[in-house]
């Protein structure tokens, strides 16, 4: 029996450690100064191999009885020697610094004649880097099988044939439409591997994100004020604009300040008594006004008439307070959605321009008193709706709402349009001039409402707040306080200082459809409904004071004479009622 087979072969762990690029240099300089330093005579280095041989065949024995272990390196010069004890592993620092010890070993005894290791020692030497075959195959197994799921996915994807529809297909998914050489066939079977890897929904989310984008882009378009050069006549009206509201807005800071001085005392017994005025309004009068619903009501400068609009075309002149007809004018081929009266005109005046009103064909028709014929008609509207009409607190102007999302300024001494403005993202509905004639508020289906400084063109306030599109807006006497009625049952008041809402009144258990405010001093706020009432505010708490019932249908408009001593209202069930204080 040999000694190579009474030698049991262990298999050591490979220990690695791991330092700094200076630290090897240190211990490699270290290694070659102790190999010069080690370097002698001929005679010297023979003996010192003979006794390492000698070692080395002790060191073999030591091994097969499991005694101490001593291993010795030797150099062709000298011999440096290294002992681990109580069965402990050489300290490998790593592969390299092996392979540098046997290149120095290796020329060091060029001159003379190495020892061969010994198996004990080739037994220490054995790399242990092994190849995991089993974990090798099964990550090629898990690959394979999902390369052949995603196949089989791609064959069970229904793509069109339409080479057109694949390549619209491909540009939805951001993919190229055709590669060099491609021919329909193999850009079909590209689109089923894309559809494949990313799922068979990929286009419909694609198409759906691209519907959000386009969402929230028209949503940004909304918010965007578009200004346009205008003409000449415009910049000729908003400065004429801007000498008229300048000298009211500093009266009207001018009566401010004396309503302050009032006593507290005498404001509170006036409002107790203007309460006691409202709580004891009753009807007047209940006046059958056409064939058709009753669309709109507006009274005069001086509280004696009251102009009334019908969804059968007519628009019918009454006397107040007896509700007699004075007037019939005809002309519209469709029902009017809204009339007003011009201020500043007596009613024995002819052949002046006296009444507006705007139909559903978009035909707005300017009216004078004593003639039933129409003295001009403004077609710049068709064929979309006129819903409101209204004119400047000068007269000179005429505003109109039109249902193709804009809103429309006409001089009637320059008889043009002077101004076209869009803003809104669909039809505009109402709208009504601040006292001081600077100011315009529009109010659209939307759901938004904005405030326009006529002097400059500037959308200076946006009304959002509202659920539902917006019917009635009107402007508080005060010059800063705006009353919007919407189709969410609620109305809102606006402070234009503060640019925000100061409350909201529940005021409804259907949509609003009008709000006006008392033209004298805007002590009291009247709304009315789809719900058949009209219901009337206080000011300054919002309190309701009183609610007027008499109506058969739905309540369509309201409005407060400038005298304050009537209301009118006009319904779906054909009449139009004054309201007064019961004496």
């Amino acid at each position: 029996m040999s000694d190579d087979d009474d030698i049991q072969y262990v298999k050591r762990q490979r220990t690695l450690h791991y330092g700094s690029l200076e630290e090897a240099e240190r211990k490699r300089q270290a290694a070659g100064s102790a190999a010069s330093s080690t370097t002698g005579g001929g005679a010297a280095a023979t003996a010192a191999s003979t006794a390492t041989t000698a070692a080395s065949s002790t060191a073999a024995a030591a091994t097969s009885t499991g005694a101490q272990q001593t291993t010795t390196q030797t150099t062709g010069a000298g011999s440096a020697t290294s002992t681990t004890t109580g069965g402990q592993l050489e300290d490998i620092d790593s592969d390299e610094d092996y392979e540098e010890s046997a290149k120095k070993s290796a020329g060091a005894t060029k001159g003379g004649q190495q020892t061969p290791p010994t198996a004990a020692v080739l037994a220490h030497r054995i790399d242990d880097d092994y190849f995991d075959l089993e974990a090798e195959m099964e990550r090629d197994t898990v690959a394979l099988l999902e390369e052949f799921e995603r196949k089989k996915r791609a064959r069970q994807i229904n793509v069109s044939t339409d080479d057109s529809e694949i390549k619209n297909n491909l540009r939805q998914l951001n993919e190229p439409i055709c590669y060099f050489g491609e021919g329909p066939a193999e850009r079909r079977r590209r689109l089923k591997e894309l559809l494949a890897s990313l799922g068979e929904n990929a286009i419909k989310q694609k198409q759906g994100d691209g519907e959000e984008d386009r969402k929230l882009q028209q949503r940004e378009q909304e918010q965007t004020t578009w200004y346009h050069e205008g003409p000449d006549t415009l910049r000729v009206a908003r400065l004429w604009m801007a000498d008229y509201s300048l000298p009211r807005a500093r009266d009207r800071l001018e009566r401010a300040k004396e309503a302050l001085e009032v006593p507290s005392a005498t404001r509170a017994g006036r409002m107790v008594e203007m309460q006691k005025k409202l709580q004891s309004l009753a009807p007047l009068c209940s006046q059958v006004g056409d064939t058709r619903p009753v669309s709109s009501a507006a009274f005069n400068e001086d509280s004696t008439l009251l102009l009334t609009s019908s969804w059968s075309g007519l628009c019918k002149l009454w006397s107040v307070p007896d509700c007699g007809l004075k007037q019939t004018l005809r002309g519209h081929a469709s029902y009017v959605g809204g009339v007003a009266l011009r201020p500043g005109v007596k009613a024995d005046e002819e052949n002046v321009v006296a009444m507006a009103s705007g139909g559903h064909d978009g035909a707005v028709k300017l009216w004078g008193f004593n003639n039933e014929e129409s003295i001009a008609d403004i077609t710049g509207h068709m064929p979309h709706r006129v819903s409101k009409v209204s004119f400047h607190p000068s007269g000179r102007f005429l505003a109109t709402a039109c249902y193709d999302s804009s809103w429309r300024l006409w001089d009637l001494e320059q008889k043009t349009e002077v101004l076209h403005q869009e803003g809104h993202a669909k039809p505009v509905h109402c709208l009504s001039y601040q006292s001081d004639g600077s100011v315009l508020v529009t109010g659209g289906l939307d759901a938004f409402g904005r405030v326009w400084d006529l002097r400059t063109g500037r959308c200076i306030m946006f009304l959002e707040g509202h659920l539902g599109a917006i019917f009635g807006v009107d402007f508080s006497p005060n010059g800063f306080h705006i009353a919007t009625g919407s189709q969410d049952n609620t109305c809102k008041i606006w402070d234009l200082r503060r640019r925000q809402p100061v409350y909201t009144i529940p005021a409804h258990t259907n949509l609003i459809s009008d709000v006006k405010y008392q033209q004298d001093c805007g002590s009291f706020l009247v709304t009315c409904s789809y719900d058949s009432t009209t219901k009337i505010w206080s000011n300054k708490t919002w309190q309701p004071l009183k609610t007027l019932q008499g109506h058969d249908n739905k309540v369509i408009s309201v409005d407060i004479s400038p005298n304050s001593q009537y209301i009118a209202t006009t319904s779906f069930d054909r009449t139009f009622k004054l309201w007064a204080p019961d004496s």
